[in-house]
């Protein structure tokens, strides 16, 4: 009996987030144009997914269906065991409030809000009281950094602090993933630095990342890379912390467990990447 149970393997690991065969096409005039090309693919709880490619390949478009914000042409999204791309407007609606949170390029802060005001906006569509919007706006300010900078507009601020505003606002609703969209794009390097260990810090904390790039200096932070080209996914890499394990994380936002690292699947070569200057990168986990 011993030497049976040693035999029996593992139980699969359920992913967060499963794609299968997603497809979008957009028609321009007569044309034809096709993103996405036939992309399946996984996400793990608690890992920092980076998809990698060049500009024009697809990973925006991918990033979009994921959250929420677009339909594909054809396949499915499976959130939670349910298929995202089989439900109406109010569903999308709710999946996106208690899914996912954004952050972008351009950052797209209001601009007549202060920094308190644009954390705590997505609260508001989410029924919270007025006071708990507030506490909960300064409690994130302060995890990112800011909390010398609450009354702040966007115009007073410099880049790197309007992308630490976002990021707090992307962890409003305490979201099961939050989706990066070049981040660092329109960074200076420290910056950008600081932005991309910002992320490490609250992946290590259990939340879930995906970030898309063509910067393959951010792969040192993922545990896996996801290699695209003309709307087609080329492979899947180990990352830089491939060997790192994933923290898992309750409703509370709590650390509860850690799941040992995955092995990349067969006929993904390891990909060869250059450290990203990061003294939170370097450091221990």
């Amino acid at each position: 009996m011993e030497r049976a149970a040693e035999r029996t393997p593992p139980p699969a690991e359920t992913p967060v987030l499963a794609l299968h065969d997603v497809r979008r096409e957009f028609r321009m005039g007569r044309l034809r144009v096709q993103a996405l090309r036939s992309v399946t693919m996984d996400v793990r709880r608690g890992e920092f997914l980076v998809v990698m490619g060049p500009s024009g390949c697809g990973k925006s478009t991918l990033l979009t269906l994921i959250g929420g914000l677009d339909r594909p042409s054809g396949g499915s999204i499976v959130a939670g065991g349910r298929d995202i791309t089989r439900g109406d407007e109010t569903e999308l609606a709710e999946y996106r409030r208690r899914w996912i949170g954004f952050i972008f390029q351009s950052y797209n802060l209001i601009p007549t809000m202060t920094a308190r005001q644009n954390v705590e906006f997505p609260l508001v569509f989410a029924g919270v009281p007025r006071a708990a919007r507030r506490e909960r706006a300064d409690a994130l300010l302060a995890r990112v950094g800011l909390s010398d900078r609450v009354t702040h507009r966007p115009i007073e601020l410099s880049g790197g602090q309007q992308q630490r505003v976002a990021i707090a606002r992307s962890l409003a609703n305490a979201p099961v993933i939050v989706l990066g969209d070049e981040p660092t794009g329109n960074l200076d390097t420290r910056s950008g630095n600081e932005i991309m260990d910002l992320l490490l810090e609250l992946n290590r904390a259990g939340t879930t990342m995906i970030v898309v790039t063509h910067d393959a200096r951010l792969c040192e932070y993922a545990h896996r890379v996801v290699r695209m080209e003309d709307g087609v996914v080329l492979g899947v890499d180990d990352g830089g912390r491939a060997a790192e394990p994933r923290v898992i994380t309750g409703a509370d936002g709590h650390g509860m467990d850690a799941v040992a690292p995955s092995k990349t699947p067969a006929g993904g070569a390891a990909l060869a990447t250059r450290r990203f200057p990061s003294s939170t990168a370097e450091a221990t986990p």
